[in-house]
C-alpha cells in the first residue's frame, strides 16, 4: 500500500504508547513526526534513525513549538496528559488541548485522534483525571479539524502503569486489605490491540471527529484479574479482603510503598479505579477488526516479555530528559548559585569497552556495586518520604538509552564506551547528577572517573552536602574499586580526588 507523502505526528512519542506506535506507524510505511521535549530520548530509540522518522522538540504547552511541528503533516496522535505532574494537572491538560486545536487547525491537518480514558460526564462520583480525559476530549472535538475520540478501559501490557501496580500487589501481597472498588468491572484491553485501533484510525472516513469506546473481549472485576495474574505467575491464590476505609488517597499511598508507581501518579489511578469502566459501544470492532485478546492472554504475554526482557517501554519512561542549565556550565559558580562537587579517578589497563560493560549495567539488580545496603536505605527513605526510590529499577538489565530510569536516576546523556550523565529524581534538598567518563591514553590504559554535582537549595542543601559528604567519598572510592574488579582489571593508580 502506498501512504501518503506527509508525516504523522505523534505527540507523547516518548510515553508509553506513543514509544510503541512510532515504530508500528514507520513499519507500516508511513512518514512520522515524532515531538518530544527531549530529542535524545527520541534519537536513542533502536528506531530512532529510521529514514521516514523526523524527531521535532517542542512542547504540548509551547503552542508555537506544536505550530511548527505540525505544519506539513497529514494527522496527529495526541497521547499526552500531565498526570504526575506538579500542580494543578486538570488546567495543564486544558492549556495542551486547547494549544492543539489552533495547532491542528493552522496546519491544515485533516484529523485527530485522541487517546483516554472510560466514563460518563454526568457520573458524579467521576474521578478527576477520567473527568480531565473527557474534558480534553471536548476540547479537541470542538475545533474545526475533526478528532476522533478512543475511550479505553484498563490498559494491559508489559512495562503499562496499571499492569506493574497490579503485578508488584500481587507477587509481593499474600494478603491484600483492598477497597471497595476490587469488585468494580472493568473491561481490560491488551496494549497491542490499542496501537491496532490507533493506526486503524488513520484511514477510514467514518471515524473522523466519532467517539469510541475500545475495550477486551471480557468484562472482569479487578479482584479476578489478580485471581487471573496469581495463576499465570504461578502464585498461590491471594487472599484479598475488602475493606470500607481505604479510601483512593489511602489507596495510593499504599500502592507508593508497595510499587515502583509513585504516589503523584498512584493517586489518580486509584481514584479512577472506584469507577466502573465498560464498553458501552462497540462499533469501532467492525470498522477496525482484530483480534482481541483475553485478560489471561494478555497477562502471559506481558509476562513473557518480562522475563525475555523484551519490555518495549515503560510507564517510568515519561520524565524530561534534558541536563539542567547548571549541569551545562562550564564554571563551577553561576547566577543561580555555587554548584558543588566531589570526585574520583581511578587508572587500569584496560580498554574503554571492558570498562563500560560495567558501567552500563550499573542499578536494577546488579546494584551499585558497593555499599549497596546504603543505596538501598536511601532508596527506602526516599519512598517514605515520596520519592521515587530504587523500585522502579530498570527497563533492560544491560541496554540503557536516554530517557531511561535508572533506581532513583534518569539518564540524561550517553555515549557508548565514553560518557554516562544521569539525573538525580529522588528528594533532595537541590538538584544533582552522577556522571562517569572513561578516558582511553597510552599504552592500552584507560582512565574512568565518577563525579557527582549538586546545586544546593539553601541552607539545609549545604548541609545536606556536607554532612553526607564523608559516606559519598567511601562509597565512590568503593565503587570505582568495584567497577574495576567487575570488568576484571587491576587499579593501576588511584583511587584519586578530582581537584576542580
Amino acid at each position: 500500500m502506498t501512504r501518503p507523502q506527509k508525516f504523522i505526528l505523534v505527540t507523547g512519542a516518548t510515553g508509553y504508547v506513543g514509544g510503541r506506535l512510532v515504530p508500528r506507524l514507520l513499519a507500516a510505511g508511513y512518514r512520522v513526526r515524532a515531538l518530544g521535549r527531549s530529542p535524545a530520548k527520541l534519537t536513542g530509540r533502536p528506531w530512532g534513525s529510521h529514514p521516514h522518522l523526523e524527531v521535532a522538540q517542542g512542547d504540548v504547552l509551547d503552542e508555537d513549538s506544536l505550530r511548527q511541528a505540525a505544519q506539513g503533516c497529514q494527522a496527529a496522535f495526541y497521547l499526552v496528559h500531565s498526570m504526575g505532574a506538579a500542580g494543578d494537572f486538570a488546567r495543564l491538560d486544558r492549556q495542551a488541548a486547547a494549544n492543539m486545536v489552533r495547532a491542528a487547525a493552522a496546519a491544515g491537518l485533516e484529523r485527530l485522534i485522541y487517546l483516554g480514558g472510560l466514563g460518563e460526564p454526568d457520573d458524579p462520583h467521576l474521578s478527576e483525571h477520567l473527568r480531565s480525559r473527557l474534558e480534553v476530549a471536548k476540547i479537541l472535538q470542538s475545533g474545526p479539524v475533526p478528532a476522533t475520540f478512543l475511550r479505553a478501559a484498563m490498559i494491559l501490557g508489559s512495562g503499562a502503569a496499571a499492569f506493574e501496580i497490579m503485578r508488584y500487589l500481587v507477587d509481593r501481597l499474600p494478603l491484600m486489605l483492598t477497597p471497595r472498588w476490587v469488585h468494580n468491572p472493568v473491561q481490560p484491553i491488551a496494549i497491542r490491540n490499542v496501537l491496532t485501533y490507533l493506526i486503524g484510525c488513520l484511514e477510514p472516513e467514518e471515524v473522523k471527529g466519532q467517539t469510541f469506546d475500545i475495550g477486551g473481549p471480557e468484562v472482569v472485576t479487578y479482584r479476578q484479574l489478580f485471581d487471573i495474574y496469581a495463576e499465570e505467575a504461578h502464585l498461590p491464590r491471594r487472599l484479598i479482603i475488602p475493606v470500607p476505609v481505604l479510601t483512593p488517597r489511602l489507596s495510593s499511598y499504599w500502592i507508593h510503598l508497595v510499587t515502583p508507581v509513585p504516589a503523584t501518579l498512584a493517586q489518580p489511578l486509584a481514584a479512577g479505579l472506584a469507577n466502573p469502566v465498560v464498553c458501552r459501544d462497540n462499533r469501532i470492532r467492525a470498522i477496525i477488526p482484530q483480534e482481541l485478546l483475553d485478560c489471561r492472554s494478555t497477562i502471559r504475554l506481558a509476562l513473557q516479555r518480562l522475563e525475555q526482557q523484551q519490555v518495549e517501554t515503560c510507564w517510568s519512561d515519561a520524565g524530561r530528559a534534558t541536563p539542567p542549565e547548571w549541569a551545562q556550565c562550564g564554571d563551577a559558580d553561576f547566577a543561580g548559585g555555587a554548584v558543588l562537587s566531589l570526585g574520583y579517578r581511578v587508572r587500569l589497563r584496560a580498554a574503554p569497552p571492558e570498562l563500560w560493560e560495567p558501567v552500563i549495567r550499573l542499578g536494577g539488580a546488579t546494584g551499585w556495586y558497593f555499599g549497596n545496603i546504603w543505596w538501598k536505605l536511601r532508596g527506602l527513605l526516599d519512598r517514605l518520604a515520596g520519592g521515587v526510590g530504587l523500585s522502579r529499577g530498570r527497563r533492560h538489565p544491560e541496554h540503557l538509552q536516554v530517557g531511561d530510569a535508572l533506581d532513583f536516576f534518569r539518564v540524561l546523556e550517553l555515549e557508548p564506551e565514553r560518557r554516562l550523565l544521569l539525573l538525580a529524581e529522588m528528594k533532595l534538598p537541590g538538584e544533582a547528577t552522577l556522571e562517569f567518563r572513561l578516558s582511553p591514553e597510552t599504552g592500552g590504559e584507560t582512565e574512568l572517573a565518577m563525579v557527582a554535582r549538586f546545586l544546593p537549595r539553601g541552607l539545609g542543601g549545604l548541609a545536606y552536602w556536607y554532612l553526607l559528604e564523608p559516606f559519598h567519598r567511601r562509597i565512590y572510592q568503593g565503587m570505582l574499586r568495584a567497577i574495576a574488579a567487575a570488568a576484571g582489571n587491576a587499579i593501576i593508580a588511584g583511587p584519586e580526588r578530582l581537584v576542580k
